[in-house]
């Protein structure tokens, strides 16, 4: 079959690394895409918000198969739109997309259906929110309702830091629209997790874990990002983690959205703190994480057509899902200066060390081919990523292969799984 990819980071040419070895694929379309993706996918100049355009040119090109890795034409409703033209799509439909979509309606969700998660009140006016700070136990935790490219958490030490982010978010719109109502909930204290489930609307397989490194700088120093780093998985998600999060979490998550009218199919981010009352949510994403998925597709064995066929066609529970009895680790090489001002078209070099090195990968994300070669044009540019027998070598083999790449003004943290290095002698975790 031909199938399209709609995205244009890292997460987007992990997929198409694993849709690449599926035997089931003929062709690769990818819209908009990047300069790592066209060695494997055919570039389409159409943007990810162009819902009828992209559907016009899947039925133009036959695509068998679309998937989506984007949140915001999730979001939007782009699965609605192909299922009306009888277009094949993997990712949730808009009314369960809002699962991501907006934080209010997520929480609400949870309380409902007694899903663990941090105590919080919504609010729809800056008034009231600053009204609500006189009386708050810190630090606490502001979140913008919508959409914000990963960065709409806001965790305030002090009642002045949480007067500056209400207004942050609500008044000087920051996020645009994403600000218009926020979620103000308590600091939870503990290990975070990610893990990425598949779902038919009625089954949900949760993947192997990952854990995600958002601030900027070393030791969790500086901004929230989009991701400066991950692996998989995480030794802190244990048997006995796992099964309190299927019973409690992942399964009644999914009959929460049934129970909702909003069927969920697709991939169920669930954002995971481990405290010491148990496993509770912090958030949801209605779609694959980045960099998450750099170090989760790598490790699985299934091929990812046939697993996400059951998810459209509601036999997911056929499915074995299998995983290496390995470790992944990614390090995000960015742009010197993201997540704020930086400077772009820089010429990146170092590409053919990764050619037949099996377990290195270097997936692109912001970049972009011109006449001088392939050159930056993003915060995020690169995630090189790497496999090893446990974490501790998947670790060293990263960072041995981040010296493989050259640009001006490259950054990255160099502390990515380091807590984990030094606590732990092997990965035997799930």
């Amino acid at each position: 079959m031909n199938v399209l990819i709609v995205g244009s980071g890292g997460r987007e040419h992990a997929l198409a690394y694993s849709v690449a070895k599926s035997d089931k694929v003929d062709k690769i379309y990818c819209a908009p895409g990047n300069a790592g993706i066209a060695e494997l996918a055919e570039l389409v100049p159409i943007d990810s918000m162009e819902f009828e355009k992209l559907a016009d040119f899947a039925q133009e090109k036959e695509i068998g198969l679309t998937i989506i890795g984007m949140d915001a034409p999730l979001v939007g409703g782009i699965v609605d739109v192909f299922e009306k033209r009888g277009l094949r799509v993997f990712g949730p439909r808009k009314n369960a997309a809002i699962l991501e979509g907006s934080k209010v309606f997520s929480k609400n969700l949870m309380k409902k259906y007694q899903i663990p998660t941090a105590a919080y009140e919504n609010f729809d006016s800056a008034e009231a929110a600053l009204a609500y700070l006189e009386t708050s136990n810190y630090p606490i935790v502001l979140k913008a309702d919508g959409l914000a490219l990963g960065k709409g958490a806001l965790i305030c030490n002090t009642k002045e830091e949480a007067k500056d982010g209400i207004k942050t978010l609500m008044l000087d719109k920051q996020f645009g629209s994403a600000g218009d109502k926020i979620v103000i909930e308590e600091f939870l204290i503990g290990r975070e997790v990610s893990v990425l489930c598949y779902c038919d609307g009625t089954t949900i397989l949760p993947m192997t874990s990952a854990q995600d490194h958002k601030r900027a700088k070393d030791n969790d120093e500086g901004l929230n990002t989009g991701g400066m780093g991950t692996f998989s998985p995480s030794p802190f998600y244990t048997k006995e983690v796992d099964a309190f999060c299927r019973k409690y979490i992942y399964q009644p998550s999914m009959d929460a959205m049934k129970a909702e009218g909003r069927d969920f199919v697709g991939i169920m981010f669930v954002g995971l703190i481990l405290t010491k009352e148990g496993p509770k949510v912090l958030e949801y994403n209605a779609r694959f994480g980045d960099p998450e998925t750099q170090v989760v597709l790598p490790r699985m064995k299934n091929d990812i057509i046939t697993v996400m066929e059951a998810c459209i066609d509601g036999t997911l529970d056929k499915i074995d899902l299998q995983f290496e009895e390995n470790a992944c680790v990614c390090v995000v090489l960015a742009s010197e200066g993201y997540p704020l001002e930086y400077e772009k078209g820089k010429v990146i070099t170092g590409f053919e060390n990764f050619k037949n090195k099996d377990g290195y990968y270097v997936f692109h994300a912001g970049t972009k081919k011109t006449e001088e070669g392939i050159v930056t044009n993003g915060g995020r540019v690169l995630g090189v990523t790497a496999k090893g027998s446990d974490l501790k070598q998947a670790r060293k083999n990263a960072y041995a292969a981040t010296e493989w790449i050259s640009f001006e003004n490259k950054y990255m943290r160099h502390d990515i799984g380091k807590a984990i290095d030094e606590a732990v002698d092997g990965i035997t975790s799930n």
